[in-house]
């Protein structure tokens, strides 16, 4: 008797400890999939989908999808409804339909996921925000059937908010296959949310997560946790990119979420150093011209549009000569990222990026910062720049205390009208007219560009000037044939610069880029990388605006094309790059123009050149012709002032200025 007793307290013993083991093997994945242009278009969403069907989970391995957000679906998803998905065990089965609402909303996130938990409960749950992501200000999730309506981070939290009692512990991970989102600002918001957060820095290529590798690695490990998940999502993302040779770009890491408050805390110091040195009168240009040179994402340059993104470890060393507490800051940070993937474009990326204004966009978007930042005294020093920007570099009348005392160190409510999220960009009102003819008034000069005796071209800044100036470039025109046109052929760099003396001087050798039939491209510096530099042009392909990247090897002087990209578009979108150029391909080179005559300016369009397999772009001494040269002086504050333009003619590879 006592011997069976015995037996039957030994299974009972055994099927709790298994069923405890069974509750903990168990993982719901929430994929909220807003499929705009990327499924309309390019059907990416579909090929995510199709990946988890692969994966061929057992039944304690779920996706839950809702899609919405695409004039039209290459599934049994509807454009006209909110669709929802169970995929598990290989299948993929509709199990709910809502009437259609922008995905761009809090509400329909909100909903989603308290329909969600209540019926697909789990001992690990994890959410995806599939979609465009543009960086901490204009979020993520961009609705095309909705004017392209997007989740502001603050529309994030209120979502989250909403479903927190349903979920009393978080989170195991949130994450966003998207663009951009790996901000210290969404961190901060998703702190009290989740354990873990998963994005990239960069922009993501078109095939995003690898959702076959996700499923397969639950299946194969279910007890995992969300920081576990996040190195295998990580992982398999750049084997993904490698595959599509796409490799360079890819930026994604894992956040310790618990580990977001100590690192607000250490950047709050580092902040207040650099703003108290700006109020003791330091020489805020070394710092501006640190940041300049970071790690930055997402374009951020004068042909594909401006995030602002730039990366935290940069942002932090650029003043770690006037911060006793740099080093802090970034021990902070290294401790909040537990992994990450980091493609040759990007060695230097810390793992998180924040925002700071490269170019100052206009109140909107300093008022939705405002409510996202996480120091009041980056708040700060954000704001003097944008003044600076605006009082050609005079801060001597700038006065932020109210700006201060009104920042709110914590999320609240108080910027919703329902679940709509409103803010206030009073403060920055006069940005949206400020320096309306592009000239910076905070640069001047001992010397104004002139040709020495020695037909040099260049200038001297002045003392002031000098202060002020953040970096200079050279930008080129071509003059028609019928001398009609003067047609930008971009920015150089090459220029002989002498910091202490404020000297800079012409180093132009004539090499540029240009396509197999010669024509010139229009060129903008990206990225300088090890061993090599970014470039893009804006082009037509096959009769779509497009931006043309590459890269040029210093060494070997070739040019690598390496993808075709949208840019920003409206309302902030980072487009993913997900195309290259392809025998029969149709390009058209894109350039801003004007009219000698009258000076109307307008774009212009190169001859039509079809590109073949073996085709490659070339770094060649320019074509005889006349041109025209001006410097391009950019300030710290995100201002720049041209210079008059001087001519030069090009003839067998000579160059000789006009007044040489």
């Amino acid at each position: 008797m006592k011997k069976t007793l015995a037996i039957l307290i030994a299974m009972v013993l055994c099927l709790s400890l298994c069923a405890a083991a069974s509750a903990e093997e168990d993982w719901t994945i929430f994929v909220y999939i807003c499929g705009s242009d990327l499924e309309s278009e390019d059907s990416m969403a579909t090929m995510n989908m199709e990946q988890m069907i692969d994966a061929e989970t057992d039944a304690n391995i779920r996706f839950v999808v809702q899609t919405g957000g695409a004039e039209y679906w290459n599934n049994d998803a509807s454009p006209d409804e909110l669709d929802r998905f169970l995929i598990t065990k290989g299948g993929c089965k509709l199990v709910d339909s809502q009437p259609l609402a922008s995905m761009g909303r809090a509400e329909t996130l909100a909903d989603f996921l308290r329909w969600g938990l209540s019926n697909y409960p789990a001992a690990h749950v994890g959410l995806i925000l599939w979609n465009h992501g543009s960086g901490s200000i204009n979020g993520v999730c961009f609705d095309e059937l909705s004017d392209n309506e997007s989740l502001y981070l603050r529309e994030i939290d209120k979502a989250l908010c909403s479903v927190q009692s349903l979920l009393p512990k978080g989170f195991d991970f949130i994450g966003f296959d998207a663009c951009l989102m790996a901000t210290v600002e969404n961190a901060a918001m998703l702190a009290p949310h989740a354990q873990y957060m998963i994005a990239s820095e960069e922009v993501e290529p078109g095939s995003g997560w690898d959702y076959e590798a996700i499923g397969e690695y639950l299946d194969a490990n279910p007890s995992a946790d969300g920081k576990a998940l996040g190195k295998a999502i990580c992982d398999s993302y750049y084997q993904n990119c490698k595959k599509a040779d796409d490799e360079g770009v890819a930026t994604l890491s894992v956040t310790d979420l618990g580990k977001i408050d100590a690192l607000r805390t250490a950047f709050d110091a580092y902040a207040k150093d650099l703003f108290s040195a700006t109020e003791q009168g330091a020489d805020f240009a070394p710092i501006a011209r640190a940041i300049a040179a970071a790690d930055n994402f997402g374009g951020n340059n004068r042909s594909e549009g401006y995030t602002n993104m730039v990366d935290l470890g940069g942002l932090i060393a650029a003043g770690e000569d006037w911060s006793s507490n740099a080093k802090a800051a970034r021990a902070a940070l290294d401790a909040a990222i537990l992994h990450q993937v980091l493609g040759s474009d990007h060695k230097r990326a810390s793992g998180l990026s924040v925002y700071y204004p490269l170019e100052v966009q206009g109140s909107e978007e300093l008022g939705i910062f405002k409510d996202i930042c996480i120091s009041a005294y980056y708040l700060g020093l954000v704001d003097k720049v944008a003044y600076g920007f605006a009082n050609g570099g005079d801060w001597e009348s700038y006065d932020n205390d109210e700006l201060i005392e009104d920042y709110q160190e914590s999320w609240t409510s108080d910027a919703y009208d329902d679940w709509g999220y409103s803010y206030d960009d009073s403060d920055w009102e006069w940005l949206d007219t400020t320096q309306e003819d592009g000239q910076s008034t905070a640069i001047s000069f001992d010397e104004e560009p002139c040709f020495d005796d020695d037909g040099v071209y260049g200038f001297v800044l002045s003392e002031e000037g000098l202060n002020n100036t953040e970096s200079v470039e050279a930008v080129v025109y071509l003059i028609s044939d019928d001398e009609e046109d003067a047609i930008c052929i971009g920015y150089t760099s090459d220029i002989a610069a002498d910091w202490e003396t404020g000297i800079f001087e012409d180093n132009f050798d004539g090499y540029w880029f240009s396509l197999p039939d010669g024509q010139c491209l229009c060129v903008y510096l990206v990225e300088m990388c090890d061993g090599y530099d970014l470039f893009t042009s804006p082009v037509e392909v096959n009769g779509k605006e497009k931006n043309l990247r590459f890269a040029w090897d210093y060494d070997s002087d070739e040019v690598r094309v390496l993808d075709l990209w949208d840019g920003i578009g409206g309302n902030g979108i980072a487009s993913r790059p997900n195309d290259t150029l392809k025998p029969g391909d149709r390009i058209v080179p894109l350039y801003n123009a004007f009219s000698l005559s009258t000076d109307d300016e307008y774009q212009y369009t190169g001859e039509e050149f079809v590109w073949e397999d073996g085709d490659e772009l070339y770094f060649d001494l320019l074509p005889d012709g006349e041109y025209l040269y001006a410097f391009s002086i950019n300030d710290i504050f995100g201002g720049d002032y041209l210079t008059d333009f001087v001519g030069f003619t090009v003839e067998d590879g000579d160059i000789l200025y006009d007044a040489a």
